[in-house]
């Protein structure tokens, strides 16, 4: 059976990065098979990991979360800032946060234990689509629709085309495939504009709908199957692109 090192195994959960499994294992929080481990300690998958006194292995059953994350929360699994995601939606089960929404930005963030596809549906090279609502503080224009569809010069990259639709004079739909920090407010921002309010209202096949902001709600099985077969098929595409 084919291993790999713990602290790897640890990163790949989305539990922590690897330096950081490093220090859990050398301060004696990871534990293997019921027994503290070592540094440098190769596992497969049917070894049982605790970290902290959680289970992170694929034994336990994976959990897709679609939440409305309301203005004034950090996506960030820090239990040490105030206001972060993980203590806010307070689940039975360690998950994370596929990805990040601002704090001053609300809307459909994915959350969950599976390590494994955060990594594919986070690949920039997936194209996968994340669809927004926003206002802004003056009245739009077609120039501005037009520059923001065909690319904004931001954090020394231009960003690829996309696809946006004027809602009324102050509000706007724009559907990304990238994921540069902040990509929205820097793009209107270098047009001469402020943004007021950002929603995220969809990530691929996953959409925010009713849900109200602070609650959430696990995939239907037709959304939990779609996702699988897009996030295969990325990165089967990659694969043969490389």
């Amino acid at each position: 059976m084919e291993t790999t090192r713990l602290n790897k195994a640890i990163s790949e959960t989305g539990y922590c990065s690897r330096r950081e499994a490093d220090r859990l294992i050398e301060e004696g929080k990871v534990e293997v098979n019921g027994e503290v481990a070592g540094l440098g300690l190769q596992v497969s998958g049917a070894d049982t990991i605790f970290v902290e006194g959680i289970q992170i292995t694929n034994k336990v059953k994976p959990v897709y979360l679609a939440f409305y994350k309301p203005v004034g929360i950090t996506s960030t699994t820090d239990l040490s800032i105030k206001g972060n995601i993980i203590g806010f939606i307070n689940y039975p089960e360690r998950i994370f946060p596929v990805g990040r929404l601002d704090k001053p930005s609300e809307g459909l963030i994915i959350m969950t234990n599976d390590g494994d596809i955060v990594n594919k549906i986070l690949r920039s090279k997936n194209n996968h689509e994340k669809e927004y609502i926003v206002s802004v503080n003056k009245k739009i224009t077609q120039d501005f629709i037009d520059k923001m569809r065909n690319g904004v010069p931001v954090l020394d990259t231009v960003t690829k085309k996309c696809e946006v639709k004027m809602i009324d004079d102050f509000s706007f739909n724009i559907i990304l495939t990238q994921g540069l920090n902040r990509q929205i407010r820097r793009m209107c921002n270098h047009l001469g504009y402020e943004v007021k309010t950002l929603k995220r209202i969809r990530i691929m096949n996953i959409r925010l709908n009713n849900l109200k902001p602070g609650k959430y709600r696990h995939f239907t099985k037709e959304e939990h199957e779609n996702v699988m077969r897009q996030v295969e098929y990325s990165c089967k595409t990659m694969e043969a692109s490389e």
